[in-house]
């Protein structure tokens, strides 16, 4: 069976947007070359777990890989891939050069070129992501090891958005909490929350696609084993109050969240949110105030921020 390879040029603040963009065309699998993650690696930020020298790799942007069946007919969804990149300015996001190539590829190849670029990555101070055919082990007490597959879904937990949700929990759960993930992706918060502690858990996304790679994770995680992922447009529908509300999701989706937050939250839950560009800051930390949130905390990696917010008590 042959496969077409598409490829996306772009920059290391568009990785995750422009990696959906590709799954929803109808990508079987998509992998990430971010220059910045090797960057973290031999700067030795978050663990350094490889050898730079025994693998190829980027030193400036990323480049994007997805994988298309011949049951896709490629030329078609191309215009389509091409706009929506190109768009993704209109979000606060820089996706240039944004250049798009594709080329044909059979099945050996795609099934294993990516895996040359996903190793072990330390993601926070107690969580590291791994692949999940890397019999990768603890190397220090406390240490929680995630596995994923990137073959099923985009997002590894490298991202910035990523690493900042997972520092934002760590911050704030301290155990039994209950929790909606939305916008779940690959289920990687999922699973990073139920190694903290987190008791029940339910992730949500509105793409199905992301919905059975984020169940494929959590099966590979027994920690996660009870986490419920499915289908759902934010929290729409949802009358169910949690401790905790976690989203790493463009400030645009957030904005539209915020009140279904709000109202899903007991008094003193958390609402996390993450995938929000420097820029957009000011917008949604407003739209959380305006709604009733206390903002208690703002958290930055690069050109990102991670907002830690709560719903007050009576008392407050």
């Amino acid at each position: 069976m042959e496969w077409t390879e598409v490829s996306v040029l772009t920059t290391n603040e568009a990785v995750e947007a422009v990696s959906n963009i590709l799954q929803e065309a109808g990508a079987s699998g998509v992998k990430i070359d971010d220059a910045a993650d090797y960057a973290n690696l031999k700067a030795g930020k978050f663990g350094e777990i490889v050898d730079l020298k025994t693998i190829p790799h980027r030193t400036t942007g990323a480049l994007i890989t997805a994988y298309y069946p011949e049951t896709v007919f490629v030329p078609e969804i191309l215009p389509t891939i091409k706009q929506r990149v190109n768009e993704l300015s209109q979000f606060g996001l820089d996706p240039q050069p944004g250049t798009v190539t594709t080329k044909a590829v059979d099945d050996v190849s795609w099934a294993t070129a990516w895996q040359k670029y996903y190793h072990p990555v330390r993601v926070t101070r107690y969580l590291t992501v791994t692949p999940s055919w890397e019999n990768y082990q603890p190397v220090q007490a406390g240490e929680s090891v995630i596995r994923l597959d990137p073959g099923m879904a985009f997002g590894t937990g490298t991202h910035p958005t990523t690493r900042l949700s997972m520092t934002a929990l760590e911050m704030v759960v301290r155990g039994g909490e209950s929790m909606y993930d939305v916008g779940t992706g690959s289920g990687v918060l999922s699973i990073a929350a139920k190694y903290m502690g987190v008791k029940d858990i339910t992730a949500f996304d509105l793409d199905e696609v992301a919905v059975r790679s984020a169940k494929t994770n959590l099966d590979l995680n027994p920690v996660a084993k009870d986490v419920v992922a499915k289908p759902n447009d934010l929290l729409k529908g949802i009358h169910q109050p949690v401790n905790l509300v976690v989203a790493n999701i463009l400030a645009e989706i957030i904005l539209p969240l915020v009140p279904q937050a709000w109202e899903n939250l007991t008094d003193g839950g958390y609402f996390l949110t993450s995938g929000i560009i420097a820029d957009k800051l000011d917008e949604v930390v407003a739209a959380q105030e305006k709604q009733g949130f206390i903002i208690d905390n703002i958290l930055q990696m690069k050109d990102w921020r991670g907002v830690i917010a709560h719903k007050p008590t009576e008392d407050e």
